[in-house]
């Protein structure tokens, strides 16, 4: 795959879209930073990474074959490639919080965004953003945000972390196909945090309330089992996790 190495840059994202509307790429693409000025995670929080410290990069993947329907099996395939790279690594107690937050432990350690590549009404792409907290040791009001060094009391190599997680992203999208969404979402699933486990939620007005995560829709939506015996499907705008 090829990578492209920058020193500081607004967003790896950014960079990637546009390659890709220039280019026109056909074939898997990484672009790495030491610094991302103005990282993003999930509904427009701020990624907050200590230059040459973490493992911070977005990967274009050619995607055929996967419906629009079905694009939440692209969040699948590259959080359980990120879980893989984890576990080669010796990273212990690793989960999804979903939809694509990764965690050891309690400790979130990577955030992915995903922004899909549309043409003509079909996926044609994929760009995988992925924040990995590598050696980075402080966070700023961030109690619950850690890295492989704070886990494992080792440094690591960050260039050799990114290879490991290529590899990984390469081997699940080369395997991304209908016939396989039902394993994958299997993988997914046995590795979800807090399933089967009562949990408080927020709606989408700030009340809280108390419920059983029970599986992932194949359209990526969090089904949790309320009170009453009642089952909910709720999509990213409508509910947050709390730990």
């Amino acid at each position: 795959m090829d990578i492209i190495k920058v020193d500081a840059i607004d967003s790896t994202n950014v960079f990637i879209r546009d390659l890709n509307r220039e280019k026109h790429l056909t074939e898997p693409v990484c672009v790495l930073a030491k610094q991302q000025i103005a990282g993003k995670g999930q509904m427009g929080t701020i990624w907050q990474s200590n230059p040459g410290e973490n493992l911070t990069c977005s990967v274009f993947m050619p995607v055929q074959d996967i419906r629009l329907m079905d694009q939440f099996y692209i969040s699948i395939a590259t959080s359980l490639a990120v879980c893989a790279t984890l576990n080669d690594l010796l990273i212990p107690k690793i989960s999804v919080k979903w939809p694509n937050d990764i965690l050891s432990d309690r400790f979130k350690i990577c955030g992915i965004l995903i922004e899909n590549v549309v043409k003509n009404g079909r996926l044609s792409g994929a760009i995988l953003g992925i924040g990995l907290n590598v050696n980075q040791l402080k966070f700023n009001n961030l109690p619950l945000a850690g890295s492989l060094k704070q886990i494992s009391g080792q440094s690591f190599d960050i260039e050799e972390v990114l290879h490991v997680l290529l590899l990984k992203l390469e081997d699940r999208f080369s395997d991304l196909k209908p016939i396989t969404f039902k394993s994958f979402k299997e993988e997914y699933e046995a590795i979800l945090f807090r399933k089967n486990k009562p949990s408080t939620f927020l709606d989408a007005k700030g009340n809280s309330f108390v419920g059983i995560i029970q599986t992932i829709t194949n359209e990526g939506k969090l089904q949790v089992l309320l009170e009453d015996e009642i089952i909910s499907d709720f999509d990213l705008k409508e509910i947050k996790l709390l730990y």
